[in-house]
């Protein structure tokens, strides 16, 4: 099978797919899905990792991987702040949260899942 032919993946639109037994597999996020099935079987949903690749879902605790400045604030998230309830949303920055400074959004990729 031609790479040309292969579909893009549903759970981050990369064109970085190839089969794998009766499934189809995207290198880019892992999401793998069943050769045969249709656009309407596959149930799309955010894909997010966080620092160290792990899997992120609503309502993890996570904690900060770095200090973090709090934008047109003085105020600093310090590394290790933990971080309850998180919500996943699409978009640059993945993860909508409150925070002892207030509610924001911070990228997955300067977090880890506890």
């Amino acid at each position: 099978m031609s790479t040309d032919n292969l579909p893009k993946c549903p759970g981050c639109q990369e064109d970085m797919t190839y089969p794998d037994g009766a499934n189809y597999v995207c290198a880019q996020c892992g999401y793998e899905w069943p050769i045969t099935a249709t656009t309407e079987d596959i149930e799309i949903g955010l894909i997010v990792k966080d620092a160290n690749g792990n899997l992120l879902a609503d309502g993890d605790t996570v904690t900060l991987i770095k200090d973090l400045k709090v934008k047109g604030s003085s105020t600093t998230l310090k590394v290790g702040t933990k971080i309850k309830g998180i919500r996943l949303v699409s978009g640059d920055h993945e993860v909508d949260c409150k925070t002892e400074v207030g509610s924001m959004l911070l990228k997955a990729c300067f977090l880890k899942k506890a």
